[in-house]
């Protein structure tokens, strides 16, 4: 009986070590992929040909043209795409796949109305020959009514009044 939980111990702690993926290191991938998100301008093509999207109505695009037209079908124009500094997670597994998580300021047209929302953002990375593509996007709104964001590491009370629904995030 003592050499089973022995060995049990032994083989837990070694899965557990395996678990435990780097992801601090490749820091020129993690930089590659920083300065790809942050170069990046509405009408610039960081996608792939088989990039996944996930849209604001729970629809999937399964190529990058299905998600293209899909926003001129739903009358979307991306103006902007602002990351919040200190809320950007990279990280970067087997030196050719990244996952980004980040929150941001977006800046849209739907149907010829400005729409300022604040996106938590996760994104999928791949690096092939012709350099890093992104393959995989989904964006969920942050709710600053709810779920303020802390700002400068300072903690963020909830609004007193959370019956009131907010339409636009307007930056503080």
């Amino acid at each position: 009986m003592k050499k089973i939980v022995t060995a049990s111990i032994a083989i837990l702690s070694c899965y557990s070590l395996y678990a435990q993926t780097d992801t601090t290191s490749f820091p020129e991938e993690r930089q590659a992929v920083r300065q790809l998100m942050h170069e990046s301008k509405p009408g610039t093509r960081i996608d792939c040909n088989d990039f996944i999207a996930v849209g604001p109505k729970g629809d999937i695009s399964f190529s990058f043209s299905e998600w293209k037209a899909a926003q001129i079908k739903q009358k979307v124009v991306f103006k902007s795409v602002v990351s919040l500094p200190g809320h950007e997670f990279i990280r970067i597994y087997d030196g050719n796949t990244a996952v980004v998580n980040f929150l941001a300021n977006v800046h849209l047209v739907v149907d010829g109305q400005d729409v300022r929302i604040k996106v938590r953002r996760l994104e999928v990375y791949h690096k092939s020959t012709a350099g890093w593509c992104r393959v995989a996007g989904q964006g969920t709104i942050v709710d600053e009514m709810l779920f303020p964001v802390e700002r400068d590491k300072q903690e963020v009370t909830h609004y007193p009044n959370l019956t009131k629904q907010p339409t636009e995030y307007t930056a503080p």
